[in-house]
C-alpha cells in the first residue's frame, strides 16, 4: 500500500529527482520508518531546485521514498500566487496513493485534508502547537493574531476528524487538541535515539569554571529563545559567574544574535557553531558541556533536550509544550523570563550535588525514548491507519445499492 505523508520541512530537489536536506532529522532514515508498514512513501513537501547537493546535505528520498515536490513558497502572498498549482499537485498526489498521514501543524496537511473525500480515513501526527508558535513574543507579523486563531482552530478540527491521532507528547498537546472519542490515539516522539547515543553512567564529577552551557535549535525563527539565553548569560556574568555558551544551529537570525552578544559584551563567551553535519559532532559538543539550556517559546516535545538527557546532561527548559513531561518543576522557567532563567542557571551551577542528581534522573528518563520502545507505538499507529484504509477501499469497490422512491 502506498502512503502520502506531508511535512512542513523544506527540501532541495535535484535534476535527477532526488530530495535532499540540510537537517539530518528529516533525512532518508526518518522517512523510511513508514516502510515498516507501507510499501511506498510519497513525500509531499516544498522543495527548491538545485543542480548539486551542498556539503553536509543528506538525501531524504531513496528506495521506497518518492518525492512529490511543491513550489517552495513562503508567506501569504507567495502562497496565494502558487495556490492553484499547489492544489493541482495535491489532487494528483491523493489520487496516486491509498493511505494518508498528515504531520501537522502544516498548511500543506490542511490542504490535503480539505481535499479528501469525507469518508476517507487519514492519520495525523501532531508535532507542534500553533497557539505557542504564534504567541506575541515568538512570531512577528501584523496578521499574527489571525494566524494564531485560525491555525489553532484548524488543528483542533483535524484531530477531531482524524481516524487515528499520534502526538509527540504524552498529554500536553492532547489537552488543547483532543482526539475524536472513537479514534485510535497514541503518543511517540519523532526522535531517533539508538542505544549507542546513551552514556553508560551519569555525571558524578564536579564541573569547574568556566562553566559551559549548550543549546541546540534553529535560528530561522526565535522559537528556541536564543535572545533570552544571551540576556540571561549577561546577567550571570555581571553577577560574577564565569560561563560560556555554545549554540548549535543556524538560520537568518544568526547575525542579529551575534550583534546582541557584542552589545552585551559576550563576544568571547558565546559561540554560534552553526548546523553540524553529523550526530557524532553534536554528541561531542554535548559531552563537553556542563548544562543544557532551552527556554523555548513553543515546543511539541523537544527532541534536543531528550538527546542531551541521554548524554547525562542536567537540563533547564520552559513551561511550554511537553517540557513538563521531561523535567521537574524546579528545572523549568516561564518563557520570555530573562531574570528567572539567569537565577535558575546560577542556582544549578553552584550546586554540584544537585547537578549529579539531575544527570542521573535525566539519563533514566531518556530510556523511555529508546528506538525499540517508540517503534512499537509507531507501528501500531501506522498499521491501524493502513487497516482502516483497506476497509474503506474494500467498501468503495463494492457496488452501492440504488435507492428508489416508492
Amino acid at each position: 500500500m502506498r502512503v502520502l505523508v506531508t511535512s512542513s520541512a523544506r527540501f532541495a530537489i535535484l535534476k535527477d529527482g532526488t530530495l535532499w536536506t540540510s537537517d539530518p532529522s528529516v533525512s532518508y532514515k526518518f522517512w523510511s520508518r513508514y516502510l515498516d508498514v507501507y510499501d511506498e512513501v510519497h513525500l509531499l513537501v516544498r522543495a527548491t531546485a538545485h543542480d548539486v547537493p551542498q556539503p553536509g546535505w543528506k538525501m531524504s528520498s531513496g528506495s521506497g521514498i518518492k518525492p512529490v515536490p511543491l513550489p517552495n513558497y513562503r508567506g501569504v502572498w507567495q502562497y496565494a500566487k502558487n495556490y492553484h498549482r499547489v492544489k493541482q499537485i495535491i489532487h494528483e498526489a491523493i489520487a496516486n496513493v491509498e493511505a494518508v498521514h498528515l504531520r501537522i501543524p502544516c498548511e500543506i496537511g490542511g490542504m490535503v485534508q480539505h481535499s479528501l473525500e469525507n469518508s476517507r480515513p487519514y492519520g495525523v501526527e501532531v508535532i507542534g502547537d500553533p497557539y505557542d508558535v504564534f504567541a506575541p513574543e515568538a512570531y512577528k507579523h501584523p496578521l499574527r493574531p489571525a494566524f494564531r486563531w485560525w491555525f489553532t482552530r484548524q488543528l483542533q478540527q483535524q484531530c477531531q476528524q482524524a481516524t487515528a491521532t499520534a502526538y509527540v507528547t504524552r498529554e500536553a498537546l492532547q489537552r488543547r487538541y483532543p482526539p475524536n472519542a472513537e479514534a485510535f490515539s497514541t503518543h511517540f516522539s519523532s526522535i531517533h535515539l539508538p542505544t549507542s547515543d546513551f552514556v553508560t553512567e551519569s555525571r558524578l564529577s564536579c564541573p569547574v569554571a568556566p562553566y559551559t552551557l549548550i543549546s541546540v535549535g534553529t535560528l530561522t525563527q526565535l522559537y528556541k529563545a536564543p535572545d533570552i539565553v544571551i540576556d540571561a548569560i549577561a546577567i550571570c556574568v555581571q553577577q560574577g559567574l564565569d560561563l560560556q555558551l555554545v549554540w548549535v544551529g543556524d538560520g537568518k537570525y544568526k547575525q542579529e544574535l551575534e550583534a546582541r552578544t557584542q552589545m552585551r559584551g559576550l563576544s568571547k563567551r558565546v559561540s554560534f557553531c552553526g548546523q553540524l553535519n553529523s550526530r557524532e559532532e553534536v554528541i561531542k559538543q554535548l559531552d563537553r558541556a556542563d548544562l543544557f539550556v532551552l527556554p523555548s517559546r513553543q515546543e511539541g516535545l523537544p527532541r534536543a533536550i531528550i538527546e542531551a538527557m541521554a548524554r547525562g546532561l542536567p537540563c533547564i527548559g520552559s513551561s511550554v509544550g511537553g517540557f513538563a513531561e521531561l523535567l521537574l518543576p524546579e528545572e523549568i522557567v516561564p518563557p520570555n523570563d530573562v531574570a528567572s532563567l539567569a537565577a535558575k542557571i546560577s542556582e544549578i551551577l553552584v550546586n554540584p550535588q544537585r547537578m549529579a542528581v539531575m544527570s542521573a534522573r535525566n539519563l533514566e528518563k531518556a530510556q523511555n525514548y529508546r528506538d525499540d520502545i517508540l517503534r512499537q507505538r509507531r507501528m501500531k499507529f501506522y498499521q491501524y491507519v493502513r487497516d482502516r484504509t483497506q476497509e474503506w477501499l474494500t467498501y468503495q469497490s463494492y457496488p452501492q445499492p440504488e435507492i428508489t422512491c416508492l
